[in-house]
């Protein structure tokens, strides 16, 4: 099996507590489909050549996972707010695209919990939870609270990060070294440190979502894998969990080298 495309990450559908995550490679607009190639020899070869993934154009270096330097300082989606979403200023007239801010910040959205490699606080757009927590790599969540806009979920998620990490460890992920936490009782802990401005934003779950991730066997070293110094990368494949895909000699990060122009081949 051969494909050729512009890499634009993984994929991946989400069918249940007992069922592993479908995940697919996206080339394009084809998707390769990874759970049935798991135990496959794959490679991923740059035939380099790097677009941007908004526009096209050619680019000599990517940035924000996939974008030329116009798109990264122009469009709304690579604005800074995206990632300190508490320092939000559609309200001040200055969002880089209003229609985009009113689609995508001026809606509801989830606080949550996370376990990825430990415990972390979180926030997404409600209705993409799922899509959220699986590109974390996380293996169970909740939602803690529901507030109308981003900004507001920024400035929860902001506060509570005093008490609780924002970040994940991608090593500790990717080992799977993470330790059984109960979300409903660290939940109730975490509401004592709400604003009192958020206690009538608090959302209650009856339980977590737990997500089970297509992998054969864990590596006990994490071997990070990249097209940036190697013409050609892969091997056998025995997992896949997050946005990387789980290689007998290492990973590959799949979000970090969008843009590029790869060919994959796999073999059984």
């Amino acid at each position: 099996m051969e494909l050729r495309g512009i890499l634009h990450g993984l994929t991946h559908q989400y069918h249940g507590k007992d069922q592993p995550v479908d995940y697919y490679l996206q080339l394009g607009e084809e998707r390769l489909p990874l759970n049935e190639l798991l135990g496959s020899e794959i490679t991923i070869s740059f035939l380099g050549e790097k677009n941007c993934i908004a526009c096209g154009r050619k680019t000599n270096k990517t940035f924000n996972s996939g974008y030329c330097y116009p798109c990264f300082t122009k469009l709304p989606e690579n604005d800074l707010c995206i990632v300190k979403p508490h320092e939000c200023h559609y309200d001040q007239g200055t969002c880089r695209d209003a229609s985009f801010g009113e689609t995508h910040c001026m809606i509801p959205h989830y606080v949550y919990l996370a376990v990825s490699s430990d415990v972390k606080v979180g926030l997404t757009r409600k209705n993409n939870q799922l899509k959220r927590w699986v590109d974390q790599g996380a293996i169970r969540a909740i939602p803690i609270a529901e507030v109308p806009t981003r900004r507001m979920a920024g400035e929860l998620e902001f506060h509570l990060s005093q008490f609780l990490p924002d970040k994940t460890n991608w090593r500790k992920m990717l080992k799977g070294d993470v330790r059984e936490v109960d979300l409903l009782s660290l939940r109730d802990e975490v509401y004592a440190h709400f604003p009192d401005e958020f206690k009538a934003f608090r959302y209650r779950e009856d339980e977590w979502i737990d997500i089970t991730y297509p992998i054969l066997e864990s590596l006990d070293k994490i071997n990070s894998l990249t097209l940036d110094k190697q013409e050609s990368v892969g091997g056998k494949l025995i997992g896949v969990k997050a946005q990387y895909l789980i290689f007998e000699n290492g990973v590959f990060q799949a979000r970090k080298h969008a843009g590029y122009q790869v060919q994959v081949s796999a073999s059984a």
